[in-house]
C-alpha cells in the first residue's frame, strides 16, 4: 500500500473558515482560491491580460519580462469610439501575422481593431442566444435565434437558413444530450465558406413535465408554469439526427447521405484541409460499433468508410480527427483499441500507418502541433496515473518526451502558432499554482508565476494519498484522506466517505491537496475525517478499468468502496461506529446503493440529484454502460434503487433541484413512493427553480444544509 501524507502546517494566527471562504458560490471564495494570469497567444508572441482585462502586456517567452501593449482607455481614445461604442473587452489575437485584437463593444458587437494604429477594421453585430460560432478566416458568423440557424457574413450580409426550427426541430445545437464529445452545432471549414450544422427532429420523444416556480417578488405570475423537457429514457424512443452542410456563396444547403437516423449517433464532425470534405464518426444504438465516414460537403453522398471500430461492450468516440499542419492527407485518430486512449496516424485512404503513442496510460488532451519540427504536442498520464504531464511526440519516429516543468502535479498547457512555445500550467499537491513558459524544441522551462498560498494564516487539515487493492485483489485504486484539524491518533473521529465513482470522472490526482474539494476541508475543521476512493469505473486509467462496471452500474463500484471500508477499519482513528457517506449524481446513486446495501456500515447519507433506477436515465449515457432494459433485465433490477427501499436503516437525506434536466426529479419521488411503502423514513430537501447543480449563493446554501445533517445525526 501506497502512502503519501502532505502536512499544512497552520500559521500562528489561525483563522476558521466559513463556506463563504470555501465554496464556489461564496462572498469570499475569489480570495481563496490559487491567484493565476490570463495569459493568450498572438502567435509566438505570448500577451498577459490584467484581471479587469483592461490591459495587456507582451511577455518575452524567453525571460519572461512584461512590456505594456495597450490598455483600453488609451485604445478606445485613438479610436475615437463614442461611450456607446467604447470597448468593454479584448479576448484574442486571432491573426500570428497581424497586429488585430479581437474585442467587443457596449453595443452587443465584434470587433477587429489595429491596436498599433487605434484603428477599428471590421465590426460585425452579435447576435444568437441558443448558439453562436465565428470563423476568423471569412469571418462570417453562424448563430441560433427562436430556434432558427442564421449566418452573417464579413461583409455584415445576413441569411436566414432555416425557417422551421422549434423545440421539436431543433437546428445548429448540440444533440445526443452532449454525449460523445458533442458540444455545439456548428462546425465551419477551415476556410468558413461552408458550414455543417446539425438538424435535430425530438418530436417523438416524450416531454417529461418539470415546471418552473415564479420569482418570489414575481406579483404578475402566481402559478407555476411548465417548462418541460425532451427526454428520451433507455429502451425507449430517441432522436432523428441529421447534418446539413450550407454554402455560403451559393446559398444552398445539403444533408450528407448518411442513411436512416433511426437509432444511429452522428458525432466528432470535422473537415478536410481543403475545405469541401466532411468527416463523421457514426455509431450504432448498441454503442459497440463505429465508423469513420467521409462525405463530399457539395453533393453530400458517402464517399468511404475510412474507420471501423467494434468491441463487445462498447466504443465511445470522443475526439474528432486532427489532419496534419504539414501533410494534407493524413490525420490523427483517437482510439482505445489497445486498451487505453491514445493517437494512431491514418491517410486519407483509410489506411493505418502507424500507432503513435501506446503505453499503459492514457493521451488526455492534444494540444496542437510544432509545424517546423514535425512533432505533436499533447497531455497525458503516461509518468503517473493520478499525474497529468505535457509532452512532445515526434510524428517521425514517435520519440516522447517530457517537457513541462518539474515533472510532478498536475500540467495543463496552451501552445502557440508554430508550436515552439507553451504555457505550463500547474498545480502539485502542496503548489497551489505554478505557471512556467516553456521552449518545447530546447525543453528548457522558464518559471514565469508562482501563486501564493491563498489559505496561508488559517488552519488547514492534514492532507493524505495512497493506494489500496480493488476488490479484484489486484488493481491498484487511489485515495485521499483529509484528516481532522487538530488530528490526535490517539482519538476516535466520525468519518464521511465522499463518493461519484461514475465514468468520465476522477476525484484524486495530484493537483493542490490531492484534488480535494473544499467543502472535505470545511468539514475536516469540524472534526470529521473524509476518505475519498476511485473505485474501478473511473476516468485514466485505461478501457477495461472503466468497462468493469459494464452492465452492472453500481456493484463492482461498491464493492471496491467497501475496501475502502475494509482500509478505514484498520485504522484506530476511524470511529466506524459513525461511518457517513456522500455523493451526487453518479455519486448520489452510490450513496443510496451504500446505504440500502449496507445498512448496517453507514449510519448517515446524503444524497444529491441521485439516479435511482436507470431504466429513467437518459438513451445515449444509460445504454452505453447498461445496455437497454429489455436486453439487460437482470442488470436492471440489480442496480434498481426502488427494492432496496425497504432495507433502509440509517438517516439519509435526498436532496434535488426542482428543474433537474439530467436526473429527474421522478428518480427521488418513485423511491420516496418505496419508501413510503415499505415504512422508512428518508428525509428530502429540494431547491426550487435549480437544476443538476446548485448555481450560485445557493450552493452555499446547500453545503451547509449537508453539513448540519452530519453535525445532526453523526457527529
Amino acid at each position: 500500500m501506497l502512502l503519501i501524507t502532505l502536512m499544512m502546517l497552520p500559521a500562528m494566527a489561525q483563522q476558521q473558515f466559513t463556506l463563504e471562504d470555501l465554496n464556489f458560490g461564496g462572498t469570499n471564495y475569489r480570495n481563496m482560491i490559487p491567484k493565476n494570469r490570463s495569459l493568450v497567444w498572438w502567435g509566438d508572441q505570448l500577451i498577459h491580460f490584467s484581471n479587469r482585462a483592461d490591459t495587456c502586456w507582451t511577455v518575452n517567452p524567453a525571460t519572461g519580462k512584461e512590456k505594456l501593449l495597450f490598455t483600453l482607455e488609451r485604445l478606445n481614445k485613438r479610436a475615437g469610439l463614442t461611450d456607446l461604442e467604447r470597448i468593454t473587452t479584448v479576448t484574442s489575437f486571432p491573426y500570428p501575422d497581424q497586429p488585430l485584437a479581437m474585442a467587443y463593444n457596449s453595443q452587443n458587437e465584434r470587433l477587429l481593431i489595429n491596436f498599433k494604429t487605434g484603428k477599428v477594421v471590421w465590426r460585425q453585430p452579435l447576435n444568437g442566444y441558443q448558439g453562436s460560432e465565428w470563423n476568423k478566416q471569412s469571418r462570417a458568423n453562424a448563430y441560433v435565434d427562436n430556434d432558427n440557424l442564421y449566418v452573417i457574413d464579413g461583409a455584415g450580409n445576413k441569411r436566414q437558413v432555416t425557417s422551421d426550427g422549434s423545440r421539436d426541430l431543433v437546428y445548429g445545437q448540440s444533440v445526443h444530450r452532449n454525449e460523445f464529445g458533442i458540444d455545439g452545432g456548428l462546425f465551419w471549414n477551415p476556410q468558413g465558406t461552408r458550414l455543417a450544422f446539425y438538424r435535430m427532429d425530438q418530436s417523438m420523444v416524450t416531454d417529461y413535465p418539470l415546471i418552473t416556480v415564479p420569482e418570489l417578488d414575481d406579483s404578475a405570475h402566481v402559478i407555476a408554469t411548465p417548462a418541460p423537457e425532451k427526454y428520451p429514457m433507455a429502451g425507449q424512443t430517441s432522436h432523428l439526427v441529421w447534418v446539413g452542410v450550407l454554402d455560403m456563396a451559393t446559398g444552398d444547403t445539403v444533408y450528407l447521405k448518411a442513411g436512416d437516423p433511426t437509432d444511429r449517433y452522428f458525432s466528432n464532425i470535422s473537415w478536410n484541409p481543403d475545405g469541401n470534405i466532411v468527416y463523421m464518426m457514426e455509431g450504432n444504438r448498441d454503442q459497440n460499433v463505429v465508423d469513420l465516414v467521409a462525405y463530399d460537403a457539395v453533393t453530400g453522398k458517402r464517399i468511404k468508410t475510412l474507420y471501423h471500430e467494434a468491441h463487445p461492450k462498447y466504443v465511445e468516440p470522443q475526439h474528432p480527427i486532427t489532419f496534419l499542419p504539414w501533410d494534407k492527407e493524413k490525420f490523427l485518430l483517437w482510439s482505445e483499441k489497445d486498451g487505453y486512449n491514445h493517437l494512431y496516424l491514418y491517410d486519407t485512404a483509410g489506411k493505418q500507418v502507424k500507432q503513435l503513442t501506446s503505453g499503459q496510460w492514457v493521451v488526455m488532451d492534444l494540444l496542437g502541433f510544432d509545424v517546423d519540427k514535425q512533432s505533436v504536442i499533447i497531455s497525458a498520464n503516461a509518468d503517473n496515473p493520478i499525474q497529468q504531464n505535457l509532452y512532445r511526440v515526434d510524428v517521425a519516429t514517435g520519440k516522447m518526451t517530457r517537457i513541462d516543468e518539474g515533472g510532478k502535479g498536475w500540467h495543463s498547457g496552451r501552445l502557440s502558432d508554430s508550436g515552439r512555445w507553451l504555457v505550463d500550467y500547474y498545480q502539485e499537491p502542496d503548489v497551489p499554482r505554478n505557471i512556467a513558459i516553456v521552449d518545447t524544441r530546447a525543453n528548457k522551462q522558464m518559471r514565469y508565476f508562482t501563486a501564493p498560498d491563498p489559505w496561508e494564516g488559517y488552519t488547514v487539515p492534514e492532507y493524505r494519498c495512497g493506494t489500496i487493492k480493488a476488490a479484484d485483489n489486484s488493481t491498484d485504486l487511489y485515495y485521499r484522506m483529509v484528516m481532522p484539524v487538530g488530528f490526535d491518533p490517539a482519538k476516535k473521529y466520525p468519518t464521511v466517505v465522499y463518493v461519484y465513482g461514475g465514468p468520465h470522472a476522477h476525484n484524486v490526482d495530484a493537483r493542490w491537496h490531492w484534488g480535494s474539494r473544499s467543502w472535505e476541508t470545511y468539514m475536516a475543521q469540524r472534526g470529521y475525517l473524509l476518505f475519498i476512493l476511485d473505485n474501478r469505473g473511473s476516468e485514466n486509467r485505461g478501457r477495461d478499468f472503466e468497462q468493469a462496471t459494464f452492465r452492472h452500474l453500481g456493484q463492482v463500484e461498491m464493492q471496491d468502496q467497501m475496501r475502502g471500508v475494509d482500509f478505514l477499519r484498520t485504522l484506530n482513528y476511524v470511529d466506524t461506529a459513525r461511518l457517513g457517506v456522500h455523493g451526487w449524481s453518479f455519486g448520489g446513486f452510490m450513496t443510496i446503493s451504500l446505504m440500502t446495501n449496507y445498512p448496517d456500515v453507514f449510519k448517515v447519507g446524503v444524497a444529491g440529484g441521485p439516479v435511482i433506477d436507470w431504466k429513467w436515465y437518459e438513451v445515449m449515457y444509460g445504454e452505453r454502460y447498461m445496455d437497454t432494459p429489455q436486453t439487460n433485465p437482470e442488470g436492471y433490477a440489480e442496480s434498481s434503487l426502488i427494492n432496496k427501499a425497504k432495507d433502509l436503516k440509517g438517516r439519509l437525506q435526498i436532496i434535488i433541484g426542482l428543474n433537474d434536466p439530467t436526473v429527474l426529479p421522478q428518480h427521488a419521488y418513485s423511491f420516496f413512493k418505496a419508501c413510503i411503502a415499505a415504512g422508512t423514513q428518508p428525509d428530502f430537501y429540494v431547491y426550487p427553480g435549480q437544476g443538476h447543480n446548485m448555481m450560485g449563493h445557493q450552493s452555499v446554501h446547500l453545503h451547509e444544509r449537508i453539513t448540519r445533517y452530519f453535525d445532526d445525526y453523526l457527529k
